[in-house]
């Protein structure tokens, strides 16, 4: 894609814009794809301790008009209580019907959802609306009568905290396993891009349980991935720019000192390989 990856150190606030340092010049930003949690984006107006950030970064967000992907405050979106409310949102801000039909959400903080949930802890998948990468999860079918009354105070304690969904029948695909194929399940995580016109990009993730009869994928869970095959997609866009982001991709300054300190150590290490050799020899 032409796309640098860089770390906080890589870049500099200057003048309400933000700058990326590279061997040239000091290059111009058009747009930030942030993978680091808010408190540690900018350590002027959240932590002052963290040095993953960029200091003055949201000062000048707000005159910032080329855009920042994942911007501040969006972790709100991985509430999962929001699952319910989906439905409710194309409604009001689209004034149409859902084309999709939603999984059905029990929201365990409202009374009638909560004693479904707990008289069918067998049955759902109940989730912790804060937790992600498969952490804090009852999937009922596949758990024990221990672990189902082990949750059981856990949402009565904080009904908030919880929701509850049906198990769903997620795909199997073979995978070799040692000498043989067995079954597991995957999920497949497609890529859209929404800015004047919504488009879906070819490919995607398809994860997979690396154990048999788990539904959890998560990687952090022992899960991994396996090749997505695109049989058909449409053709590039006109206004597609991909081969100019190829060909300018300009060298970080912090890479370009890496590289001339790698090989300086480089250059000792070998210098002491041949005082070792002659002494050695010598001897």
């Amino acid at each position: 894609m032409g796309i640098q990856l860089v770390e906080g150190r890589d870049l500099v606030v200057e003048g309400g814009d933000v700058f990326m340092r590279t061997t040239k010049a000091m290059e111009r930003v058009d747009v930030i794809y942030r993978r680091i949690d808010d408190d540690f984006l900018d350590p002027e107006a959240f932590r002052p301790d963290s040095l993953l950030g960029v200091p003055g970064l949201m000062s000048a967000l707000p005159e910032w008009t080329r855009g920042a992907g994942q911007r501040p405050g969006n972790g709100v979106a991985d509430d999962k209580v929001i699952y319910a409310y989906v439905p409710e949102m194309i409604r009001y801000y689209e004034g149409e019907e859902p084309i999709l039909p939603n999984v059905p959400t029990y929201l365990c903080w409202r009374g009638d959802d909560r004693a479904y949930v707990l008289e069918h802890l067998a049955e759902l998948v109940v989730k912790t609306a804060n937790e992600s990468g498969g952490y804090g999860m009852l999937v009922g079918p596949h758990s024990t009568r221990p672990s189902a009354r082990k949750f059981a105070p856990r949402i009565e304690a904080q009904p908030r905290n919880y929701i509850a969904q049906p198990t769903l029948a997620l795909s199997r695909v073979p995978t070799i396993v040692d000498d043989h194929f067995e079954g597991r399940h995957v999920d497949l995580r497609p890529y859209v891009l929404c800015g004047k016109d919504i488009y879906v990009v070819p490919g995607g993730l398809t994860r997979v349980a690396m154990k048999k009869g788990p539904l959890v994928v998560n990687s952090s869970q022992g899960g991994g991935s396996k090749d997505t095959w695109v049989l058909a997609y449409p053709s590039p866009r006109e206004d597609s720019n991909s081969d100019q982001l190829l060909q300018r991709r300009p060298l970080l300054s912090r890479v370009a000192e890496s590289v001339y300190w790698m090989g300086r150590y480089i250059e000792r290490a070998e210098n002491v390989a041949r005082f070792i050799d002659v002494n050695q020899n010598l001897s």
